[in-house]
């Protein structure tokens, strides 16, 4: 008995500095933001229209971003007229996603506080998240439609290039595409 209740106390004493030690929740610090599911980076760049990763599935698979080919204008030796088309793109891409973002902001705010003053239900909570839903829905499309408009402009090599700049592999790469 009393090498059973040794044994016991050795593997609490071995697991208590473990247990000390265990990191904070992965959001602690978080309940101190304004709206607790946006840092204030995201708040930022929703006001500013920016794409914040929605268009993966349009850049990754081989349809360029309008504001990174701008960036990239040199080495891709855009001509002038498709400067100013991208450019056209991204203005008006910018000009939709931008209210989208602010109203995006506005409703995850109206969420947090249904939380926050404890005037939550599930009929509330359903609306305003399927609200919240539908407006993502509708950025993302603004972000990826803008990609495709922007595709259609380049050349072959210029797209090649492209996902080479921006480390996506080699021109040539194989890259299956449906036209349509």
């Amino acid at each position: 008995m009393m090498v059973r209740t040794a044994l016991i106390l050795g593997v609490c004493l071995i697991a208590l500095p473990v247990l000390a030690e265990a990191p904070p929740a992965p959001y602690a610090g978080q309940q101190a933001r304004t709206i607790k599911s946006l840092s204030a980076e995201d708040i930022v760049a929703l006001q500013r229209g920016e794409g914040m990763g929605m268009a993966k599935a349009a850049e990754l698979n081989g349809y360029p971003g309008p504001r990174h080919v701008l960036d990239l204008d040199a080495q891709l030796s855009l001509s002038p007229d498709q400067r100013q088309q991208i450019q056209a793109i991204f203005d008006r891409m910018s000009a939709a996603a931008r209210p989208l973002g602010v109203e995006l902001i506005e409703r995850e705010r109206h969420l947090d506080q249904l939380f926050q003053k404890g005037d939550v239900s599930a009929d509330r909570v359903s609306a305003a998240t399927a609200s919240i839903a539908e407006l993502q829905g509708r950025l993302r499309s603004v972000h990826l439609s803008s990609h495709l408009e922007t595709r259609a402009l380049l050349t072959p090599d210029q797209k090649a290039l492209y996902q080479k700049l921006r480390g996506y592999g080699e021109p040539g790469a194989p890259m299956h595409h449906h036209h349509g």
